[in-house]
């Protein structure tokens, strides 16, 4: 069973490669397709976000979801790995699945569409099963049974 509580977390580590990737074609794509150069910023160390208003907004979507990828989901991978380590149940491996689905069905909402009120519903369902998931965790840490340790 702890192997079927990471494979979750493994699949959102390579979706959060995938969306990195993402991120090439879209800002590339964007920079390319700018008629006058002079508006790119050309200070040393550019980084993303001074393409901000300089690039259509779309273009960026990829960048900002690849951050919300490395917020909130750390937070689940430690969850995972604390399930993991004490023998999550079938419950504890179905909720991350629902989580990681839910955190993929967000990605490509904001990377394609960004309408807020949908993100925001997709988000607060995410935090609703990452928070079912810690509680479970800490109840699991909390109250263990010591005599049924190896």
């Amino acid at each position: 069973m702890q192997a079927q509580m990471l494979a979750p977390a493994a699949v959102l580590v390579v979706w959060t490669l995938i969306v990195l990737l993402w991120i090439i074609p879209s800002r590339f794509g964007a920079v390319a397709k700018v008629k006058d150069k002079s508006t790119l910023p050309t200070k040393a160390g550019v980084r993303g976000g001074d393409l901000e208003g300089v690039l259509p907004d779309k273009a960026n979507w990829p960048a900002h979801n690849h951050t919300h990828l490395h917020e909130q989901p750390t937070l689940f991978y430690a969850v995972a790995v604390i399930l993991a380590m004490i023998g999550p149940s079938a419950f504890d491996v179905l909720l991350a699945w629902v989580y990681v689905g839910v955190r993929i069905v967000h990605s490509l909402w904001q990377n394609l569409f960004n309408g807020v009120p949908i993100r925001f519903v997709l988000f607060m369902i995410s935090s609703i099963v990452l928070i079912i998931l810690a509680v479970r965790a800490l109840m699991a840490t909390m109250f263990a049974d010591p005599s049924l340790a190896p």
